[in-house]
């Protein structure tokens, strides 16, 4: 077994990064920030990385965990600078990306260099980046396996640090043989962390082929839920959806909102459905190209849009900073999914609420997740007669929703299977996405 880090889940009321041995360069970009209060993960994990041991770190989106392991990476690169000194895997383009912002953003007072390295952008202008020389590659591991194989000159043998995030994740993508390639190519004298929000079978047994001598450090319990979160749910016909939706956005008004759906087209048709109706609504699924997605996921950050329309894809590891409510629209198939997606409110100790629509279809679906986090939701409180005043501007902003959906995919037919890489394009493999576990392949996921 992996010996737990002895104190679980306890962020000491007076920790401060200096006292975690944060050297004083990095607290100051710490507090520039606005990082003030180390998190319950970074307590447990810091130490441990600055002393170089391998850490297994279990911790559930928005506990701050990229700084967990950043911190400890640029430290020892201060103690010894050198080119490919770290290596992130993440499983998505838009966590490497985040990744690699938290990397610069941390380093910037010491000229800290980071490429990223993932599909859907040109190999030779990301072939530039690695000839000069950069201090930190994080990469998706398709693309980082590409450039191993093609790239002249670029070599990982002299690795100090390789970082495992969401590794959960990782496998369920299926880029183990990735991984596997990879782990063939970098010195075994290194320091390697693996954060994951579960532990599952498979990534205990990457652990033990990638980790030695690890120290397991963990905040949070099995499928645990953010404290300051209010979940509640509504029983509604399914027909009546939409009508919901708009009431309780308006419930809703001038804070910033998640909506999930279950397939690409059900998000493009919600965030059609919203603009007829005024509400500043942006769209985000795999089939965007990654310029576009880049553009909605920033419209939302800087505040431009208050409302995201999202597939599953976008639900874990991206950085926003705590939207005020999350709206589960279509159920998540997987009950897993939905301690993910409501893991985008009430973050880093702030408070938000979840609502989970439940239509007549998917009343098991939603036992089954309450079973998995352990109590009875609050119902959410929304008066049928005060929903039903919404019915005709609904149903003329449906008919205008449907319309816009039409032509979509009508100049989408014309471009040649959605002009965004033929599907699936998102990982450059359109095989990842087996349809397993139970999910219907055929709806288009993400």
């Amino acid at each position: 077994g992996v010996p737990d880090s002895p104190n679980e889940d306890t962020t000491s009321p007076d920790a401060t990064f200096a006292s975690l041995g944060v050297c004083e360069q990095i607290v100051e970009s710490c507090n520039a920030l606005g990082f003030t209060k180390p998190t319950a993960i970074q307590c447990e994990a810091i130490p441990h990385g600055l002393a170089g041991r391998d850490i297994i770190g279990l911790a559930e989106t928005g506990s701050g965990k990229t700084a967990a392991f950043a911190i400890p990476v640029l430290q020892r690169l201060l103690d010894n600078p050198q080119k490919m000194f770290a290596l992130i895997l993440a499983p998505t383009r838009e966590l490497a990306f985040q990744i690699q912002e938290q990397f610069e953003a941390l380093g910037s007072s010491f000229g800290v260099k980071a490429v990223c390295l993932v599909g859907g952008i040109d190999m030779m202008q990301q072939a530039i980046g690695l000839s000069r020389n950069p201090h930190i590659v994080v990469a998706t591991p398709g693309r980082l396996v590409d450039h191993l194989q093609n790239t002249k000159g670029f070599s990982l043998s002299n690795l100090k640090f390789l970082v495992l995030d969401e590794a959960d994740r990782l496998l369920n993508m299926d880029f183990e043989s990735e991984i596997d390639t990879l782990l063939g190519v970098i010195p075994k004298s290194r320091t390697t962390m693996l954060f994951s929000a579960t532990m599952t079978s498979r990534v205990a047994k990457l652990q033990r082929a990638s980790l030695s001598n690890p120290i397991k450090v963990s905040v949070s319990n099995k499928y645990q839920t953010v404290s300051g979160l209010v979940q509640q749910y509504k029983f509604i016909p399914a027909k009546h959806k939409d009508l919901y939706l708009v009431y309780t956005l308006n419930d809703f008004t001038g804070g910033s909102v998640i909506i999930f759906t279950d397939t690409v087209r059900a998000t493009a048709r919600v965030a059609f459905l919203l603009r007829a109706l005024g509400f500043p609504a942006v769209p985000l699924h795999g089939q965007m190209t990654q310029p576009k997605r880049l553009g909605a996921l920033n419209k939302f950050k800087s505040g431009d849009r208050k409302i995201l329309v999202a597939t599953d894809v976008a639900s874990r590891g991206l950085d926003i900073p705590s939207v005020d409510c999350v709206i589960n629209f279509d159920i998540p198939t997987h009950s897993k999914d939905y301690i993910h997606r409501v893991g985008r409110t009430a973050r880093a100790g702030r408070s938000g609420t979840s609502v989970t629509f439940v239509t007549q279809y998917d009343v098991e679906l939603f036992q089954r997740i309450e079973e998995l986090i352990g109590f009875k939701m609050k119902e959410y409180d929304a008066e049928q007669e005060e929903v039903m005043v919404l019915f005709q501007r609904v149903t003329e902003a449906q008919r205008i929703a449907q319309m816009d959906l039409r032509e979509m995919e009508e100049y989408r037919g014309k471009r040649g299977d959605g002009g965004s890489r033929g599907r699936g394009g998102q990982r450059g493999r359109g095989g990842a996405r087996r349809g397993g576990e139970g999910r219907a392949s055929k709806k288009q996921k993400q």
